[in-house]
């Protein structure tokens, strides 16, 4: 089987390639960056090809070549900051443009990268858990561009018969994440490098969940024929920057991480209560538990540093 992966030398596609190809799929990816590509120990089994999923001549044409029997998007703009122009040209016309390709093409299984910043504040829903249904409160920038993702995919799939899924992943976090939300992260690798840290808030509230669980998420969900929903919550470990900070300390007593304010993050929090029951019943998705992924980060980190490794 043939996989088209659009973005797959980034953060999380550079992981859900290597799971493709361990299930001994055939995987061509186009990226705007091929020399990215660490893949060489793979050989012909994925195939790296230069494209902008900006531009639509790039998009079928590299697709139409590959002949896949799946598409996967995972190229696109993290936070809020970029110039709308700019923005809307990656999150949302290459979006649409991975879309008419694969329907042209006639792939009717794609799968895509939404987001939970989609959801906007936790404060909108209260003290409870989020769950797919729920109206959606996202503003920025981001957000909005993860909502029309949403509509258009359900209005290919209504108007086309096409079966696209997106997936909403929480605050992703490895030890090579630098862009997006950040902060769970560097609370993380930046004690780890023996360097010290800082944030405002004692009390932020993340939903941290690893990258390697995310890949495998992205990969489950793509290799389903027909999936039950449109959309999935991957969900995380509901945390605050503080108690991770301790699960930090647990490991490094040593670790330098200071707070300017013990309380006031909460309350602006974005959404970090989120019900993925959906994905895990659907198809048994069950993350490592989150103090294991914080020890494999940290001596992630400090192997590259040439530090020992700390033991659990």
């Amino acid at each position: 089987m043939s996989v088209f992966v659009i973005g797959g030398t980034g953060f999380i596609g550079l992981r859900v390639i290597r799971l493709l190809a361990a299930r001994g799929e055939q995987v061509v990816c186009m990226d705007i960056n091929p020399n990215a590509a660490p893949f060489a120990d793979l050989g012909s089994q994925v195939r790296v090809l230069r494209g902008d999923v900006t531009q639509f001549d790039d998009v079928i044409s590299n697709m139409s070549a590959a002949k896949p029997s799946r598409v996967i998007n995972l190229s696109y703009y993290l936070g809020s900051e970029h110039a709308p122009h700019v923005a809307t040209k990656l999150n949302i016309l290459g979006m649409d443009n991975c879309f008419e390709a694969a329907r042209i093409c006639g792939v009717n299984r794609v799968v895509y990268a939404s987001s939970l910043a989609v959801n906007g504040m936790q404060k909108h829903y209260g003290d409870r858990m989020i769950t797919e249904d729920d109206f959606r409160h996202g503003t920025n920038q981001y957000a909005v561009h993860k909502i029309f993702n949403e509509f258009q995919a359900a209005d290919y799939n209504e108007k086309h018969g096409m079966t696209i899924t997106g997936i909403r992943p929480a605050n992703v976090t490895g030890p090579d994440k630098v862009r997006g939300s950040v902060d769970h992260v560097n609370c993380v690798t930046q004690p780890a490098r023996g360097k010290p840290v800082s944030f405002p808030h004692k009390d932020a509230m993340r939903c941290p969940v690893h990258v390697d669980d995310i890949a495998e998420v992205f990969t489950r969900v793509l290799m389903t024929d027909k999936p039950r929903q449109s959309v999935y919550n991957t969900g995380g470990t509901a945390i605050s920057l503080g108690d991770l900070a301790d699960i930090v300390r647990g490991y490094l007593p040593d670790a330098r991480i200071a707070f300017e304010k013990e309380t006031g993050g909460k309350e602006i929090s974005g959404n970090y209560m989120i019900d993925n029951s959906r994905l895990i019943e659907e198809f048994g998705i069950q993350y490592r538990p989150f103090r294991q992924r914080v020890l494999q980060i940290i001596n992630e980190v400090r192997a590259q540093e040439n530090l020992p490794p700390i033991a659990g």
